[in-house]
């Protein structure tokens, strides 16, 4: 793989193989490649968007309405976005307008709206087709790609859901000119992830000069992005239901989804998962699997990135029981993704809760 800055005028295309194949195009300007993922066969389509998005989703209708029946479904942005109430909303806009399974729906928003989306399309007429429009760096490198959808319910993240394969992905870097920066940060963490679990090079650009690692009209921006987006797609190309190689995709995320229910989803998911990136980093030395220098190099990148790298110490009884619901056990027993060195994750499986509350007091504050 070239280490050389992307052209930023040029088009990627990432393509995610497998029993679900699908394209991921990276670029700027790309109206003509969402109305390719629409193709011809489809009549109806539901653009699901966030409030915030309003304006620019009615001028995406306004590009799309010379082909297709265009309708709008606005959701709740972000986590409150992800309620069976949100999906059943949009499962009436389709049936008041008589989607069928040559129909699609677009994603249009964040991680929490593609999720949401993704799960719609998923559910209606058990599965029509979909495209995800990704707004956000969360949205491009984590949510929009492989295929999870889901919603939120009272005891957890994410525990209803489907694994459902999008037709393409269209990451316009067009829209991320208007994302506030501390949006850029956050979805940061899961970029940063990446560079942890698969890619240094990565956290050598975030090293190097964060500021340009972090401003979208950079070469160092756009060789972020695609490494990120180019993990998830080669773990989700070879495993696209989470059997096995796709769980080092939650590095980071068993404490980090617990912090993000403690706090009603009002959190910044970038930034309780650089909490739970901090805190495996820590269980990964106690463990006596990862070096010290490289759980520096964790605490170092996230600070650069303007990430919380600590979680108060009274909440830990909290965090374990809601651990110990999440989708990622097996039966009782909790497994973290840890490190063994950078780019070496593995997993953990059934550590004392001793060692657990250890490695936490570490990140404690």
């Amino acid at each position: 793989m070239s280490t050389e800055p992307t052209n930023p005028t040029e088009r990627t295309v990432i393509e995610v193989t497998g029993s679900s194949p699908y394209p991921i195009t990276i670029g700027r300007g790309l109206e003509d490649v969402l109305v390719d993922a629409l193709g011809t066969g489809v009549q109806r389509v539901l653009i699901v968007h966030p409030a915030t998005l309003g304006e620019k989703a009615a001028k995406l209708r306004e590009t799309l309405s010379d082909r297709y029946q265009v309708l709008l479904a606005e959701v709740p942005d972000a986590e409150a976005g992800k309620r069976v109430e949100v999906a059943a909303f949009c499962w009436g806009v389709l049936g008041q307008a008589d989607f069928t399974r040559s129909d699609a729906v677009i994603g249009f928003g964040g991680g929490a709206v593609t999720d949401l989306a993704g799960f719609v399309a998923a559910t209606w007429l058990r599965g029509v087709r979909l495209v995800q429009v990704p707004t956000t760096v969360l949205g491009m490198v984590d949510a929009a790609v492989g295929g999870k959808t889901g919603i939120n319910t009272a005891e957890g993240k994410n525990l209803v859901g489907a694994f459902y394969a999008p037709a393409a992905v269209v990451c316009d870097l067009d829209t991320l000119d208007t994302l506030p920066k501390n949006e850029i940060l956050a979805g940061f963490a899961e970029v940063a992830k990446a560079g942890f679990i698969r890619y240094p090079e990565i956290l050598d650009l975030i090293e190097a000069d964060v500021d340009a690692a972090t401003d979208p009209d950079t070469p160092a921006f756009r060789r972020c992005i695609e490494l990120a987006i180019r993990m998830k797609a080669d773990v989700v190309s070879e495993d696209f239901t989470e059997q096995g190689l796709r769980e080092i995709l939650n590095y980071g995320h068993t404490l980090g989804h617990a912090i993000e229910h403690a706090e009603r989803y009002q959190w910044r998911h970038g930034a309780a998962v650089a909490i739970g990136m901090m805190y495996v980093a820590e269980l990964s030395r106690l463990a006596g699997r990862l070096s010290d220098e490289v759980v520096d190099r964790h605490r170092r990148v996230l600070e650069l990135l303007s990430l919380p790298i600590a979680y108060p110490v009274g909440r830990w009884n909290t965090l374990l029981a809601t651990m110990q619901r999440d989708k990622k056990t097996r039966g009782s027993m909790l497994r973290f993704i840890v490190l063994d060195d950078l780019a070496k994750p593995t997993v953990l499986q059934g550590p004392e809760t001793s060692l657990l509350f250890a490695a936490y007091q570490e990140i404690g504050s």
